[in-house]
């Protein structure tokens, strides 16, 4: 601390005492300045320790909040390729059944058959051939077998003459 100076009667004794003073004072404030500095160095380590802990805080809250950002873009990305793929899919479905029907209308038109009269042609003819199975084992069955006829003799061509 700063020391008070007492009024001096002579001038030489004075002059050492202010000198003496003087140093004393540049001492104390010399210290105080060393003092300063070697808790503002402690303080400042303290203070970078600190400021290092809260941006480790920092950072590990903004990755997780940017991490939960990103989950809910890539949701709603899937989100929208699923129903910009199903209204696709429903658009497909819609120009094969247009082509399918065009295609058939042009078969018929030059009298193709389609597939459902195919499958209903082999239905009658199935049909027909159990009905022509039936009538010959019932007709061989009850009448007796006929001699076959012989072949008729060949025509013989006439003469060009």
């Amino acid at each position: 601390m700063v020391t008070k100076l007492h009024k001096i009667k002579s001038p030489k004794a004075a002059g050492v005492h202010l000198t003496g003073s003087v140093k004393d004072s540049a001492q104390q404030i010399w210290q105080a300045g060393l003092g300063a500095i070697t808790r503002a160095q402690a303080e400042g380590t303290k203070a970078v320790e600190s400021l290092v802990k809260e941006s480790i805080s920092i950072q590990r809250k903004t990755q997780a909040a940017a991490e939960e950002k990103i989950n809910e873009a890539t949701h709603k990305m899937s989100s929208m390729a699923t129903d910009i793929s199903s209204k696709a899919s429903g658009q497909w479905d819609k120009l094969e059944n247009i082509f399918e029907e065009r295609v058939a209308k042009a078969m018929a038109k030059l009298g193709v058959p389609s597939a459902k009269d195919v499958e209903a042609l082999s239905a009658r003819i199935e049909e027909l051939s159990k009905a022509v199975q039936k009538l010959t084992t019932k007709s061989s069955a009850t009448a007796p077998v006929a001699k076959t006829a012989k072949p008729a003799a060949k025509a013989k061509p006439a003469n060009k003459a």
